[in-house]
């Protein structure tokens, strides 16, 4: 039955961000209620069940920080962790801390109403619940509003068909059968290697290649777990004031500072590391100088040549349109060698654009690819998609959407003018997706957390982003994306994805560091750039 609560805060979302602010505010003895449209933890990691979906953060910092005893009693098994075990961590931790009585699964928030005379907000969900909370947090995630573009005829396919974020629970069986997969971003590069060897037959339909890096994969021992553990302080030490919160440093040294056979030598030792190594330690500035980025992507190059057979296969798969990392740099598991393979064909629909599907397949501008299963890794409304979704109303009934129309307006990546008491942990213009996602979420959950408190502290009734202070941030984001290679490439980090939508560099570029230096700086003087109003809360 619908009810309607009052609350001290509600949270929207049980991944890693609501996990965390729940446990947070309630430490703080907080009345808190966590929405979540899944009917179980795990946010991203509980949509996401493609084959090979796996994390591209090593393991044992894509994690907690704030609980040794969380650390010290999971032990991870792989490098980079699959799917279903980075889930069964977030449900580990839901079960130790006890945060399930205080989720609501199977429940969407559907309109969030800031009431200016209660100076609370109402919240509604698809269940019919109604709900009022002094504080509003969205945990709703960056990659969580997948986009399928609208392809003619997809109602009339006879076949199977997924998206990879939202896969279904149940095993799906390609065996036997002709499958074709749209989109090479960094979730169908994951997919192929795993799909090829049980496929009749893949036909991997690319419009953009990209540049991919090895992830290396391995299974971690027992023993190295042991030494992790004993190593985290410094890990962590080392994480949380990092460029991309990764316990990595850049090279000290500029990618022209060297000799090209020095440049070979530093782009191979860091290729050999796998993972992220081999943007921040081949050389320090592949982000914003040019031609330190374009040795780096014709290195790459290179490596696809190698590991590709068929040479007009390979060079299709080298990207020229964008410099590297402007994308997503996915990490591969065997995705070039897979093209080696007599069943997997890579369909140029760059050329030969994609113009309907068929009730028996897909037909492009030159050929018809007759198909059993489609598989859509077309990516998501990405970092402002899941809150625009929400109808969301400020002062006056102004909604986000609207606030947002020319692109998201942000005080920190936290905060928006005219939305008081609404925090967005890894929202717009903060480092977010550029980051280890756990280290930026910590970060913002704990700066929300403590601004609470304070706000608690003084009697104050709300905290609210003065214009002024949100336009110089959002002046600040794009001045410093503006000096990086990020607006070159048509990424879903600008959300050029997107037919219509507002095109800006979204997450904030300057490094994770640097940001939580910012924003301590903020706190530190008494929550500088806010409109704070003081009262008894009713």
């Amino acid at each position: 039955m619908p009810v309607r609560r009052e609350f001290d805060a509600v949270v929207i979302g049980a991944g890693f961000s609501g996990l965390y602010m729940l446990h947070r505010l309630r430490e703080m003895g907080l009345a808190v209620r966590v929405y979540e449209a899944a009917d179980g933890v795990g946010g991203t990691w509980y949509w996401n069940r493609y084959p090979g979906a796996r994390c591209d953060s090593e393991s044992h910092y894509y994690c907690f920080s704030f609980s040794k005893e969380l650390l010290q009693e999971w032990t991870w098994t792989e490098r980079y962790p699959a799917q279903p075990e980075v889930l069964k961590y977030l449900n580990f931790v839901a079960d130790k801390l006890d945060l399930r009585r205080d989720i609501q699964f199977r429940t969407r928030v559907t309109q969030a109403i800031f009431d200016e005379a209660a100076q609370r907000w109402q919240i509604a969900t698809d269940r019919g619940d109604q709900a009022t909370a002094q504080y509003l947090i969205t945990g709703v995630g960056c990659l969580s509003a997948p986009n399928l573009p609208s392809f003619k005829g997809l109602d009339r396919f006879q076949g199977e068909w997924y998206h990879t974020g939202r896969w279904p629970h149940e095993t799906v069986d390609f065996t036997g059968k002709r499958v074709g997969l749209i989109g090479t971003g960094a979730t169908g590069i994951q997919v192929v290697p795993e799909v090829a060897p049980a496929a009749e037959h893949l036909y991997v339909f690319q419009r953009s290649p990209n540049f991919a890096i090895p992830g290396r994969n391995r299974p971690l021992s027992l023993a190295e777990m042991e030494q992790i553990r004993a190593c985290y302080d410094e890990i962590w030490a080392k994480a949380r004031y990092s460029f991309g919160g990764y316990p990595m440093d850049f090279a000290p040294h500029g990618a022209m500072e060297l000799s090209p056979e020095e440049r070979q030598r530093a782009f191979e030792a860091a290729w050999a590391k796998g993972g992220f190594y081999f943007l921040f330690n081949a050389a320090n500035d592949l982000l914003v100088n040019k031609a330190s980025n374009d040795a780096a992507a014709e290195f790459i190059r290179n490596h696809i040549r190698k590991a590709v057979r068929d040479p007009k296969v390979a060079e299709l798969l080298c990207p020229y349109d964008h410099p590297f990392a402007t994308k997503r740099p996915p990490l591969e598991h065997g995705y070039f060698e897979a093209f080696n393979r007599e069943n997997v064909t890579l369909v140029d629909v760059r050329n030969a654009p994609i113009e309907e599907i068929t009730p028996t397949g897909i037909k492009t501008r030159d050929a018809e690819y007759e198909l059993d299963v489609i598989i859509f890794a077309t990516g998501f409304d990405a970092i402002t998609g899941s809150l625009l979704k929400i109808d969301i109303r400020g002062r006056g009934g102004v909604t986000l959407q609207q606030k947002w129309a020319e692109g998201p307006r942000t005080y920190l990546g936290i905060t928006t003018a005219g939305f008081p008491n609404l925090f967005m942990i890894t929202g717009p213009q903060s480092p977010s997706v550029l980051t280890n996602m756990p280290m930026a979420i910590e970060q913002h959950v704990e700066w929300i957390a403590a601004c609470i408190q304070e706000l608690r502290s003084r009697g104050a009734v709300s905290i609210e982003a003065t214009p002024e202070a949100e336009q110089r941030w959002v002046y600040h984001a794009n001045e410093v994306a503006s000096r990086t290679l990020y607006p070159q490439a048509d990424s879903w980090y600008v959300g050029a994805n997107i037919p219509g939508k507002p095109r800006m560099v979204m997450p904030c570029t300057g490094g994770l560091g640097p940001y939580r230096k910012i924003c301590d700086e903020v706190a530190a003087k008494g929550y500088e750039g806010f409109a704070v109003v003081q009262g008894a809360a009713d």
